[in-house]
């Protein structure tokens, strides 16, 4: 029995994994929930507009690698993520002027805002795919590792080794600290305080003198800030990929949801829980188990529950089970 070689694997093959996805998830649900909150509707374009808040941070990146320009052993991308998220943010403000905002003010069904942002998915899916491809692109530079297997194994003297990448650490970094300004500027910020009294109560906000306006185009540009934040990350530690990002919408809602829709701790906590049961369910725990049982028990088979093309699966089941039986999610936000 070597439970330290265990716990090594564990970490280096579910924990640390689950932690970066986890917080990719997060970043997506924040926007989902951002969105669901203020403007009041699910907008299932938020997969697609993180593919495309991605693919101009790649241009961008290539721009910036091609004038010889990098970020050290950090990623170039984090370079041309604030111009990315300017880009992005431009973009959903136009598309909140031609689609939305006519919606809006013959105060639509929230299901026709959903129809319309179903148009708007398949829109910025094909634009995306129309400026950079269908091809599996890899846009990460600098160190690879933050801590190899190797160093770890000579370091500890264990058998198993611990890799840290680069893109992992990057990733839990700086989903803290994009959690950390979203939460000060919602919670302390003139413009935030009026976002969320808008998400409490519309007409008294209104009957308050808050600029409706102004909400709305505040939260398509925080929106966007996560969205391309959130793509970024997931592409750099996963490698892009604009069918992927379709895809992605599965997990994030069902982390929104799971956490409890409209609210921002919810979405967080739901990211973590949506990550770690996909990382978990999926993990061939040979490795695991070989270390905890004796040799003669030593299994022959990968002890898998799930094949790792079925991960979006577990969201499925995870958010069917939420629906079914806490509908409010965890932190009890609206029920859906």
């Amino acid at each position: 029995m070597d439970i330290l070689n265990a716990l090594v694997a564990f970490l280096n093959f579910v924990f640390i994994p689950g932690l970066a996805y986890g917080a990719q998830l997060a970043l997506g649900a924040l926007g989902a929930t951002l969105i669901y909150s203020i403007l009041r509707f699910s907008n299932f374009a938020h997969g697609d507009t993180m593919a495309i808040g991605t693919v101009f941070v790649i241009l961008l990146t290539w721009g910036l690698q091609s004038m010889g320009i990098s970020f050290g052993p950090l990623p170039t991308a984090l370079l041309a993520l604030p111009v990315g998220i300017a880009l992005t943010a431009v973009l959903l403000l136009a598309t909140d002027r031609v689609v939305y905002r006519y919606y809006r003010r013959v105060k639509a069904a929230p299901v026709i805002l959903v129809m319309a942002s179903l148009g708007v998915m398949f829109i910025l899916n094909g634009v995306t795919r129309f400026i950079i491809g269908t091809s599996d692109i890899s846009f990460t530079d600098g160190e690879r590792f933050i801590l190899t297997a190797g160093d770890f194994r000579s370091w500890s003297g264990l058998a198993e080794g611990l890799a840290i990448r680069t893109t992992q650490g990057v990733t839990v970094v700086i989903a803290m600290i994009a959690v950390a300004l979203l939460f000060w500027f919602l919670q302390k910020t003139r413009t935030g305080k009026s976002m969320r009294a808008f998400s409490d109560n519309e007409d008294l906000a209104l009957l308050s003198g808050i600029n409706p306006d102004k909400v709305v185009a505040v939260t398509w540009i925080v929106a966007a800030a996560l969205a391309t934040t959130a793509g970024t990350l997931y592409g750099l530690d996963k490698g892009f990929s604009p069918f992927t990002y379709f895809q992605l919408l599965l997990p994030i809602f069902a982390a929104a949801i799971v956490g409890g829709l409209g609210s921002p701790i919810g979405a967080i906590a739901g990211g973590f829980v949506i990550a770690f049961s996909e990382v978990m369910v999926t993990y061939a725990w040979k490795k695991v188990v070989t270390y905890l049982v004796p040799e003669a028990m030593a299994p022959s088979g990968l002890v898998q529950l799930m094949s790792t093309d079925y991960k979006f699966a577990v969201s499925f089941v995870i958010l069917i089970i939420v629906l079914l039986v806490m509908p409010t999610g965890l932190f009890k936000g609206k029920s859906v």
